[in-house]
């Protein structure tokens, strides 16, 4: 991964005293994983260029995966040695420190110049093509980014969800450019390399205290450079709105554990952070007895895999996939199903296969039981071979990780390559969000999904799915009903026709 700074202040030099970098020489240091090396393309007094190059070791990332249990990527061949991420904002405190904390010993009066800066990352990834604008542009930056398809043989897959990113700003501290670095490319990224503890808490109160109180996103930034870990988060938030007018939120209510990062923005369980509590009309409560309003309630998200477990029960299959299992909730229901013989969880993120294994309790099991279930890492974006000769499939909370123009890739792989004798998809119903108390118009119950489908939309699209590829379908209510906006989240249940 590559990050470049470019000024053209006069003389354009004195970036090398900011950066306590001789733009002379190349310099190198040792991170985690790999080195940083630390160059000058440029260096005139017109306009002067500093550049960190990470270069990270995937063989010694697997072996130095005990450093932290955030590292999601475990395998050989990942994404980490090329994209900006928690490596990076390591390998900036390091290299450029002295700069960060603003001290110049040469120069002490520079770092209190605002510099005209241009900033290139190759490359980030964000939850959305959107993220990186709404991120920086509050902090008086110009954004652009650039992408490209997957395969420019296979347009129908889409453009990838890298981006080069490049940032302006015609007057700004060279410190609190990376500041802002350091905190918000590891929150495009949400995959931590290292154990999230209080500590971190206290490095986002340093290095955001002067600028995250007044960001529109510090929510977001909150809980993801935290990793939705809410013991954190929420005294996180109280201190850094400690001498504003504003409130703090109310506590996050998450139907599964939200500390699970997402890999690929697709095949994993839902971690809505939005409380289930609704608001409904006095309509829908009428009737109610007081007993019943003191009953305990499953949450949304284990009444959706109770459904989902349901239905396949009452097709007495004999062999199930569950395609994005995630920490694998859904195939600890499947396992109670004794007529099953075979489940397999598939997954992209390798620590969810993990934690799947654990919860799960698999090295406990008996040999017969543990010859029932098998886990493999996978995406649901390529032909898979593993995939077929399924009676059932399940893709629970999937579909909304993917950005729309990417669905015509998991048909092809699950309706027209896999073909299991029945698919159940559920996603959550985009008329039901009107009734969440803290969700505003236009937004999403999750900031990793890239839509949310009406009643008519999922009813299309399930409609489409089906006469394209030889099925029949039906389209189902997942939890409570109120009238005029139906249930929080809808299924289609997809049979060979």
């Amino acid at each position: 991964m590559l990050l470049t700074i470019t000024t053209t202040y006069q003389p354009a030099t004195d970036l090398g005293y900011l950066l306590h970098k001789n733009p002379a020489r190349l310099q190198s240091l040792e991170i985690t994983g790999g080195q940083a090396h630390v160059f000058y393309p440029e260096a005139t007094a017109e306009r002067c260029t500093a550049a960190l190059l990470l270069d990270l070791d995937p063989v010694g990332l697997v072996r130095g995966r005990g450093n932290g249990e955030g590292f999601a990527l475990e395998q050989y061949v990942n994404d980490r040695p090329y994209v900006a991420s928690s490596f990076l904002s390591v390998a900036l405190s390091k290299a450029f420190g002295t700069a960060m904390n603003g001290t110049c010993k040469d120069r002490p009066a520079l770092p209190a110049e605002a510099l005209p800066l241009a900033i290139t990352v190759a490359v980030v990834s964000a939850p959305g093509p959107d993220w990186p604008r709404r991120l920086f542009e509050p902090l008086g930056y110009t954004v652009e980014t650039e992408t490209s398809s997957l395969d420019p043989t296979q347009p129908e897959w889409g453009n990838s969800s890298y981006y080069t990113l490049r940032l302006r700003h015609d007057g700004l501290r060279l410190q609190d450019v990376l500041t802002h670095l350091y905190v918000l490319l590891p929150v495009l990224d949400n995959d931590k390399h290292y154990y999230i503890d209080q500590q971190e808490a206290e490095k986002l109160l340093h290095r955001g205290g002067t600028w995250l109180p007044q960001h529109p996103e510090r929510g977001f930034i909150t809980r993801r450079y935290l990793r939705y870990l809410a013991a954190m988060v929420n005294p996180t938030l109280a201190r850094l709105l400690e001498g504003t007018e504003e409130e703090l939120p109310e506590p996050e209510v998450s139907t599964v554990d939200s500390a699970s990062p997402r890999v690929e923005g697709s095949e994993q369980e839902s971690t809505e952070t939005v409380s289930p509590q609704a608001v409904l009309p006095d309509e829908a409560t009428r009737g109610l007895t007081e007993s019943t309003v003191q009953q305990p309630r499953l949450s949304l998200h284990d009444q959706r895999l109770q459904q989902v477990a349901h239905e396949i029960y009452q097709l007495a299959p004999k062999r199930v996939l569950d395609l994005g299992c995630g920490e694998g909730k859904l195939l600890r229901l499947l396992l109670r199903q004794p007529k099953i013989e075979f489940i397999r969880g598939m997954d992209v993120s390798h620590q969810a296969l993990s934690r799947a294994a654990q919860r799960l309790h698999l090295d406990e099991l008996s040999p017969r039981q543990r010859a029932r279930i098998e886990l493999i890492q996978g995406s649901l974006l390529y032909r898979d071979e593993r995939l077929a000769g399924f009676d059932a499939a399940a893709l629970v909370e999937v579909i909304e990780h993917l950005d729309e123009n990417r669905l015509a890739a998991l048909e092809a792989v699950v309706f027209a390559q896999a073909r299991p004798a029945h698919v159940f998809v559920t996603t959550p119903n985009a008329d039901y969000n009107q009734l969440f108390e803290k969700l505003n118009a236009g937004e999403f119950r999750h900031d990793d999904h890239r839509f949310e489908w009406t009643r008519a939309e999922f009813a299309a699209w399930a409609t489409g799915v089906a006469e394209r590829h030889g099925y029949q379908v039906r389209v189902v209510a997942m939890g409570d009903e109120v009238e005029g906006v139906g249930a929080p989240s809808q299924m289609a249940v997809f049979g060979l026709a």
